[in-house]
């Protein structure tokens, strides 16, 4: 089914979203990586059922939702995700999370709304920050996206365990520079170092977590330390790749979140 746009009223204005009507069982709710889009699920969305339905959408900050005021935090992009699901879903929904995505899903769920029948993170930002997220790092890391060439550069050296094809690299530049200064920089600065572990604990449905064997900013031995001890029924399995599973491995991913759809459905 094709896919169509509609706008959701969120706090200080309205988001585009993009959604996908299917009856395919639980719709799939989408939430991007910092510096990510909805256009990050491109390759995952084409390769699913075509009676899966799906809705995703640019968090504020970013992209179409770039002019949305802040502030940027975690629990203000919870709202955001937990009312998109609310208007654009009408029965069971999973989230699907990928790296700061995954840490808002988690406080989403651990709220309990009606409606969640599970949670699929990927290369998720887990609830307890571990020893690496220093001070300094976390200076560093709120550069990474200040010009096409560092942005570059972390795709080379950090995000990725391989070439991405030119045209999903050049969407992830333009992705990453498609922010504003503040949504920009709250993620490295603050909401990466920011335990969450309390809410991770209230989660009641499924959660499968997938890494990436290669991944250098959440490897798959950190999700197993700072995760799935705080996360009630989580499981964990890896694939080939590195940090942009939904760009790297789509077919991976796709494969992954198909399984867990069968499994919630017994």
């Amino acid at each position: 089914m094709p896919e169509r746009t509609r706008t959701v009223a969120v706090a200080g204005g309205s988001m585009r979203v993009r959604t996908r009507d299917g009856d395919g069982g639980p719709a799939l709710v989408f939430a991007h990586y910092w510096g990510g889009s909805a256009g990050t699920w491109d390759e995952v969305v084409r390769r699913l059922p075509p009676q899966q339905a799906t809705v995703r959408f640019d968090q504020r900050g970013w992209g179409t939702s770039r002019e949305l005021p802040g502030p940027y935090h975690l629990d203000r992009l919870a709202d955001d995700l937990a009312r998109v699901a609310e208007e654009c879903v009408t029965g069971p929904f999973v989230l699907v999370g990928h790296s700061m995505g995954g840490k808002i899903g988690q406080l989403v769920a651990a709220r309990r709304p009606a409606g969640l029948a599970g949670v699929f993170l990927i290369a998720p930002a887990p609830p307890r920050p571990p020893a690496t997220v220093t001070e300094e790092y976390r200076r560093s890391l709120s550069h990474a996206y200040d010009s096409p060439g560092s942005v570059g550069q972390a795709l080379d050296r950090v995000l990725t365990a391989g070439p991405l094809p030119g045209p999903a690299r050049e969407a992830v530049v333009r992705d990453s520079l498609a922010a504003s200064d503040e949504a920009r920089t709250e993620w490295p600065l603050r909401g990466i170092a920011h335990d969450i572990t309390e809410e991770a604990l209230r989660i009641e449905v499924p959660v499968a977590v997938l890494a990436g064997e290669q991944d250098k900013v959440e490897p798959p031995a950190v999700l197993r330390a700072c995760l799935l001890p705080y996360v009630p029924h989580a499981t964990q399995a890896t694939v080939p790749g590195g940090h942009l599973l939904p760009l790297e491995a789509p077919e991976a991913v796709a494969g992954a979140l198909a399984g867990f759809l069968a499994g919630l459905r017994g």
